[in-house]
């Protein structure tokens, strides 16, 4: 009996890949060749506070160095690899579920986002990336004088 891998919605993330190619603004060609070869994406937990956003992403295995977070143009890019493990099957039988190769993240940032006090830090397994918030200015209210 052959163990299948099965993955639902690997057709329908193959497809939003490729129309965001198409999409992409100023995407250059050695980004698109980058983004052809993506195999996983880590699961992403994204929430607001009062003060930051906060986006948490499981990457097990990833090391830091391989990580590279970007802000450019209103989007937050989450980019790395993770390497495979060298393995030995002497018993002839091996199941592997856990994915090896490049990984990509993009999220579009609100105008509220201070992007260059962006910190993250990864800890057990979890990035955390935060995002302060830049202070709101308030409305000036203008007094209107009579002639």
């Amino acid at each position: 009996m052959t163990i299948v891998h099965y993955e639902p919605w690997r057709l329908f993330n193959r497809f939003q890949r490729d129309l965001s190619r198409v999409f992409s603004e100023g995407g250059s060609s050695s980004e698109t060749a980058n983004s052809s070869e993506i195999t996983w994406l880590p699961v992403v937990d994204v929430h607001e506070e009062a003060e930051r956003f906060v986006v948490r992403a499981d990457l097990p295995g990833v090391d830091p160095k391989d990580v590279e977070i970007t802000a450019e143009k209103g989007v937050l890019t989450i980019r790395g690899k993770r390497d495979a493990e060298k393995r030995d099957n002497v018993n002839g039988y091996e199941r592997v579920e856990r994915v090896s190769g490049a990984f990509l993240r993009r999220f579009s940032l609100p105008e509220s986002a201070e992007t260059a006090a962006i910190k993250a830090k990864q800890s057990n397994g979890v990035l955390e990336v935060t995002i302060p918030k830049s202070p709101q200015v308030q409305p000036q209210r203008i007094s209107v004088e009579a002639a």
